[in-house]
């Protein structure tokens, strides 16, 4: 699947099961609380944080779906080709961090 018809999908799904996109506003308060369960189930898998019985079962992969389902719904509903806008965002970096990364002494 491109992000491209990952843009088309979510709009078919949301005209037609979702009823409507929720406001700009609204998806950006889920976005944040997406991103948030994701960091709880990273802290916990990767970091210091101990498991409750609520967290097991959470998949990494569903809870990256849920942002970038979000996002896409963002995306769709302010107008943002996210193709074009990752290429260009590609091209900022290769411009911007050409050799930023390589001459970090830290990442040697």
């Amino acid at each position: 699947m491109t992000i491209q018809q990952a843009q088309t999908d979510v709009d078919q799904w949301i005209k037609t099961v979702g009823v409507r996109y929720f406001n700009e506003l609204t998806n950006l308060g889920i976005l944040m609380e997406e991103v948030g369960e994701l960091s709880r189930l990273v802290v916990r898998k990767y970091g210091e944080q101990s498991f409750k019985e609520s967290d097991k079962g959470k998949e990494l992969g569903d809870e990256m779906a849920d942002v970038l389902w979000v996002l896409i719904c963002l995306a769709n509903q302010t107008g943002v080709d996210l193709t074009a806008a990752l290429e260009k965002n590609f091209e900022k970096k290769n411009l911007r961090d050409a050799t930023r990364h390589q001459e970090n002494q830290k990442l040697q």
